[in-house]
């Protein structure tokens, strides 16, 4: 499992930052994968799962932490600071994007960093992109604002109910979803009900 330096720590929402690490030699990964993380925190080895949130990994890669006071993992990484090293496995997970086709994405909570990963890389190969956020006040948000800036569409829904014409509108777009188990099976019921035959959906697991 390799040793990766920490190259910058940003605060990008309410509990929750980015962490920007070392790409390792040989390795490769698309967003919406996910890595594993592991760490000693109080003489205790910890692990956790964290989604890749960077268009690419060229060079370096980021994962998006959200974290709460009482946890461990997590907000040991948020107190990490740039220089610092951690050990990483991976990548797992088949929800990928490769840079082909447009794309809508759901997310809550943490799920919004592959999501502006994906809708960035997207956006990149001149494919429409849509983010439907769940919640008010996203992290990740000057990603977000640089995204529609870019011609994009961001969507911030108090019920998934209200993505329900854009997910009828999807037409050849790829639809992902990342979130908690609960979201997860609410986007999957929206998502049917809209006609959505087939979507791409990575959960945490329950919250």
């Amino acid at each position: 499992m390799p040793q990766v330096t920490i190259e910058a720590v940003e605060t990008v929402g309410e509990r929750t930052v980015a962490l920007e690490l070392e790409t390792p030699d040989g390795f490769d990964a698309e967003p919406g994968q996910f890595l594993l993380i592991r760490a000693t925190v109080d003489g205790v080895e910890e692990t956790g799962y964290y989604t890749i949130s960077s268009p690419d990994t060229d060079g370096t890669m980021e994962v998006t932490v959200e974290y709460v006071p009482e946890g461990t993992l997590a907000p040991w990484l948020a107190e990490r600071r740039p220089g610092d090293t951690i050990e990483v496995e991976g990548p797992f997970g088949d929800v990928r994007y490769t840079g082909e086709g447009s794309v809508v994405i759901l997310a809550e909570g943490p799920g919004i960093g592959p999501a502006v990963g994906i809708a960035e890389r997207a956006r990149a190969t001149d494919h429409d992109a849509t983010v439907v956020f769940w919640g008010r006040d996203p992290p990740h948000r000057d990603r977000l604002d640089a995204l529609e800036t870019d011609g994009a569409t961001v969507l911030l829904v108090e019920s998934l109910d209200e993505a329900a014409d854009t997910l009828a509108a999807a037409g050849d777009a790829t639809v992902y979803v990342f979130g908690f188990e609960s979201f997860v099976r609410d986007a999957k019921t929206v998502a049917g009900a809209a006609g959505v035959d087939t979507l791409r959906a990575e959960s945490f697991g329950s919250r």
